[in-house]
């Protein structure tokens, strides 16, 4: 039996529909304008969205946590029970869990607890591995005594654990070894990014990178006689970037100035949130290190920026508000682009045989309803 929502404006991901309606069970049967509709007989729920807008559910391919909760914590049922606050709560259908800056074992346990995690739940569909191949320099919220240049070795058991869910890896491509994991990486389908990183232009336009982890943060800047990791970023097509839009990680002028170098169509709106989203402000804690969060910010206690409580509805209307985008374009950073870029055939956008992921949002940009798989969150 099938769910109709009729008098939407619907942004699919490729068009808007200003007067139209969706039919959907667990993948989306028809999408058009309402002139075309038709009732059929197995229409069950029919619901009226007039004044309202859907667009395609959220993928977050970086975000360590929220609701009390951390993929680093290694146990399977509070990272689903994580997950699903985030479906409900933001609009999120896609999640990549990720990990950080570990011992190998607390790395190990993560991943399995992953797999275990996504076998049960269909919302998180992969891995990000932020660390430990970063530099010290650029560490931010990492802890600096389990860095380490990449180890091939490692990685592969890693995502083994996983069940090779790993879908990107962020790592200071500076290392000495790094080649050798850009070379597994482009061998098993995950994405190179460069993230935590000291390395120059020079060094960057050696490296396979091809995304960029969290924009501006935590990576050398550009400046007038060295680009750095973020002029590099800037400057060449092929990289996709991650942005934090909270206002804090990156001011709204700068993320204004990313949106008209790079365009909608290589930046993607992430959380980095951690275990403090959702939940009342005081103390909090990330990778073993205390964290206070306070006025929407979360610090370790020399201040460092320790991920974020975003929430993807908040990053949604925020990337309108700071660069004055369209929806359309909002879409794209928030759907499109992630499903593009990780080959996620069945996500990203609305049209017929996609899985039936969607959000529902008033005029007001408040978020009204979530569909995941057809089933309402």
């Amino acid at each position: 039996m099938s769910t109709v929502i009729k008098h939407a404006v619907i942004y699919t991901g490729t068009e808007k529909i200003t007067d139209g309606y969706l039919r959907f069970d667990q993948q989306i049967e028809a999408v058009g304008e309402m002139s075309a509709y038709v009732c059929q007989a197995h229409d069950q729920t029919i619901i009226d969205a007039k004044g309202q807008s859907i667009v395609p559910g959220f993928i977050d391919v970086h975000s360590h946590g929220g609701y009390g909760f951390d993929a680093m914590d290694g146990k399977a049922d509070k990272i689903n029970e994580m997950v699903n606050h985030m479906v409900k709560n933001e609009g999120i259908t896609s999640y990549f869990a990720t990990t950080m800056t570990q011992s190998h074992e607390n790395i190990a346990n993560a991943m399995t607890a992953i797999k275990e995690a996504a076998a049960k739940n269909h919302v998180i569909q992969g891995v990000h591995l932020e660390g430990p191949f970063v530099s010290p320099v650029f560490k931010g919220a990492q802890p600096e005594k389990y860095i380490e240049a990449p180890d091939i070795e490692a990685f592969d058991h890693w995502n083994e654990l996983s069940g090779h869910l790993v879908k990107i890896v962020s790592y200071a491509p500076e290392h000495a070894t790094s080649p050798e994991l850009e070379q597994y990486c482009l061998e098993h389908g995950i994405v190179p990014s460069c993230g935590h990183s000291n390395a120059t232009r020079a060094q960057m336009l050696k490296s396979r990178a091809t995304h960029v982890t969290h924009l501006y943060n935590a990576q050398r800047e550009f400046k007038h006689r060295e680009p750095g990791v973020t002029g590099h970023a800037m400057l060449e097509d092929n990289i996709y970037c991650e942005m934090i839009a909270d206002g804090f990680h990156v001011c709204p002028d700068m993320i204004r100035l990313a949106y008209e170098l790079k365009g909608a169509d290589k930046l993607e709106l992430v959380t980095d949130s951690m275990r403090a989203k959702g939940m009342p402000e005081g103390v909090s804690e990330l990778g073993g290190q205390k964290v206070i969060v306070k006025d929407k910010q979360a610090r370790l206690e020399d201040g460092t920026l320790a991920g974020s409580v975003l929430t993807f509805k908040d990053a949604f209307k925020n990337i309108m508000k700071f660069t004055g985008c369209s929806m359309e374009e909002a879409v794209k950073m928030s759907s499109v682009n992630q499903a593009k870029e990780f080959n996620l055939t069945q996500k990203g956008s609305l049209s017929v045989g996609k899985d039936a992921d969607l959000n529902i949002f008033d005029a007001d940009l408040n978020l009204v309803a979530t569909y995941s798989l057809g089933c309402l969150f």
